[in-house]
């Protein structure tokens, strides 16, 4: 009975089941190419086109900054007495100020302006903050608390006092501006970047380039701080922003770019005075002011959202 039903099972399995068979090529297909953390970053970046729109809008409103007053038939210096305070017409697309200067080119040359500390101050604050906080976190111990208790001091200090300050000792202007706004920006990039290197310094890699004898300092350079360059992006494209309406701020209160300079605050201060009457020579300066920091803020979501590994498909 037993080897029959055995036989009979067998032949049960040969009729209702066929062997199909394995295609090797297909198998060894990839279903998807494998790619880089950074080109999935890009990719997903790309999709995402608030971002995008808000990247090419900073590229045109650079590019109008660089070409803008080349271009343009009246210059940005040039008074017309018999014009002053007219209104957006052909000839001046944004209207005449006070003083008869053309807005439209007066706005891309203070725009070389804002973006120039924006930019700057960024990259300042980035360079500080990253090595700061690198061997802050690095070196650990009695080092990490001193370093730390300095960015403590800084932090409440009021950047207003300190602008104050050094326009005492250097005076008003565009370099001291940038000097003044530096001084304590970088504090909070260099927090972060010690949070996360506490992190990565325990990892295995680091152990062994210690072990294999590497200098601090390359150690640091290229196996620490690459790690955390996301969070670094993402940091310094939101803190343009802050420099521009910094700068802006600061100028409309009249402690940042002086005549014949001019800049998007400066701008606005002045239009400021004759809002009642001639609201054109405030609202374009300020429009400037409010798309160039709204698509930093949208570029950096977008960013942050890319970078996201918990986001990885």
């Amino acid at each position: 009975m037993n080897s029959l039903s055995e036989t009979d099972a067998t032949k049960l399995d040969m009729e209702m089941f066929t062997r199909v068979g394995v295609n090797e090529q297909r198998s060894e297909k990839l279903m998807r190419p494998s790619i880089s953390y950074w080109q999935d970053a890009v990719r997903r970046l790309k999709k995402n086109k608030v971002a995008m729109a808000s990247l090419f809008l900073l590229i045109f409103i650079i590019l109008m900054c660089i070409f803008a007053p080349y271009i343009y038939p009246h210059p940005y210096n040039e008074q017309n007495i018999e014009s002053t305070n007219q209104g957006p017409t052909w000839d001046h697309i944004f209207g005449l100020d006070n003083l008869g200067r053309d807005i439209f080119a007066r706005i891309w040359v203070g725009g070389r302006v804002s973006l120039a500390i924006g930019v700057v101050g960024a990259l300042v604050s980035l360079v500080v903050g990253v090595l700061y906080g690198g061997i802050s976190a690095y070196f650990g111990g009695l080092v990490d608390d001193i370093m730390m208790r300095i960015v403590e001091i800084l932090v409440g200090i009021p950047y207003m006092v300190v602008v104050i300050i050094v326009s005492v000792f250097l005076g008003k202007g565009m370099s001291s501006l940038l000097i003044a706004l530096c001084l304590t920006s970088w504090t909070g990039l260099a927090r972060l970047v010690r949070g996360q290197i506490l992190e990565l310094k325990e990892s295995e890699y680091v152990m062994a380039a210690n072990v294999l004898g590497t200098p601090t300092f390359k150690i640091i350079t290229r196996h620490l701080i690459p790690n955390t360059l996301s969070i670094i992006i993402i940091n310094t494209t939101f803190s343009i922003p802050g420099f521009i309406f910094s700068e802006a701020f600061l100028s409309f209160l009249g402690m940042g770019i002086q005549p014949p300079l001019t800049s998007w605050g400066a701008m606005a201060s002045l239009g400021q005075q004759q809002m009642a009457y001639y609201p054109h020579e405030l609202i374009f300066p300020a429009l400037a002011i409010s798309v160039t920091m709204l698509a930093f803020n949208l570029l950096g979501d977008g960013l942050r959202d890319a970078f996201d590994p918990k986001l990885r498909q």
